[in-house]
């Protein structure tokens, strides 16, 4: 399985995802991955150029900001996180932080993406979720906590992607007893918004047997649900993502993340060694 993918890594995937795969399963450098991470970074400390496949163009953007974060997690480099902060900070000074921001406008991106500088839960849960899987602390992270606390007392209802952001948060939240109680009414919440076929599965909202979204499946169901996504490798050893891809060169890009995805849970459920 692991040789399938490395082939695949190794003909499809961008310098990014190969330094990754290379730390996560061949003893590559960790700072081999920071270094592809920070050839994104722009000089107001945010990230930009299509770090995150569906937002294309040079200006600091959210997404970007995210995966950086995630990728500085993947390699245990927090030090790299202050740009970011600043770039925060000066971008989303209430905490709050929007799927896009108006400066994307007349660069490429999916469609999706509504540039609209209006924040919400989405994006800050899954950033303020990586902060603290860092290990940061930080006024502004303080904020966004605050937020993304207020948002999920408030949801009533909400979609897959926000569902997932919010157990993010929740699985690194330090508050244990009060992400309890929360994972345990988001589990009832009503689901909309997207089809079937562009739905979540089980393990993206428990990419880790730690992360309370686990305990929303029975053993049965998420053995199944894994044994699923072993089998999903396809013949030139990736795996596929299930949202459309709206541009051709994302194809390859989010199959390569989806890969290390897969491979990487996998793992962690003890599928893989």
């Amino acid at each position: 399985m692991i040789e399938r993918a490395r082939n695949f890594i190794w003909h499809n995937a961008r310098t990014l995802e190969q330094r990754w795969f290379e730390h996560a399963f061949d003893g590559g450098s960790a700072n081999a991955v920071v270094q592809a991470v920070l050839a994104y970074r722009n000089d107001d400390g945010g990230y930009g150029h299509a770090l995150e496949p569906d937002h294309r163009g040079p200006t600091s953007q959210p997404l970007h900001a995210l995966r950086a974060l995630q990728m500085f997690g993947e390699v245990d480099a927090p030090e790299h996180a202050e740009s970011i902060l600043t770039w925060l900070r000066n971008t989303c000074p209430d905490g709050s932080v929007p799927f896009g921001l108006s400066t994307s406008k007349g660069h490429p991106m999916a469609p999706w993406i509504a540039a609209d500088d209006q924040g919400g839960l989405l994006l800050t849960a899954q950033i303020a979720a990586a902060l603290l899987a860092l290990g940061i602390t930080d006024p502004w992270l303080d904020k966004a906590t605050a937020y993304c606390w207020q948002e999920i007392d408030d949801l009533e209802k909400t979609h897959p992607y926000e569902l997932r952001a919010a157990v993010m948060f929740l699985d690194e939240t330090k508050d244990r007893k009060r992400a309890e109680l929360a994972a345990e009414k988001l589990r009832h919440l009503h689901l909309e918004g997207y089809e079937e076929d562009e739905g979540l599965a089980m393990h993206d909202y428990a990419a880790k047997p730690t992360s309370l979204a686990r305990t929303w499946f029975t053993d049965e169901e998420f053995d199944e649900n894994l044994g699923e996504l072993q089998n999903g490798q396809q013949a030139d050893g990736g795996w596929n993502f299930h949202f459309p891809a709206f541009t051709p060169v994302v194809n390859f890009e989010w199959r390569s993340i989806a890969t290390m995805d897969a491979l990487l849970t996998l793992r962690r459920y003890g599928r893989i060694s």
